[in-house]
């Protein structure tokens, strides 16, 4: 059984509208910065995503 969060249907918009679209990490960093600079609230998801896409190369010990 497949469990469904609330913010799938924001990533389902994201893919639907942006899916086609190349964009750097850098570009992606400086978004992030921005959300966090208008919403602080979100400051620790946001940290918390940035360092799990920042590791998954990592090896898992």
């Amino acid at each position: 059984m497949n469990v469904v969060y609330f913010t799938d249907r924001g990533i389902e918009e994201l893919a639907g509208r942006r899916g086609d679209e190349e964009v750097t990490f850098d570009w992606l960093a400086e978004q992030l910065r921005t959300f966090v600079d208008l919403n602080p609230e979100f400051e620790t998801p946001i940290e918390r995503l940035a360092t799990w896409l920042a590791r998954l190369d990592d090896d898992e010990d």
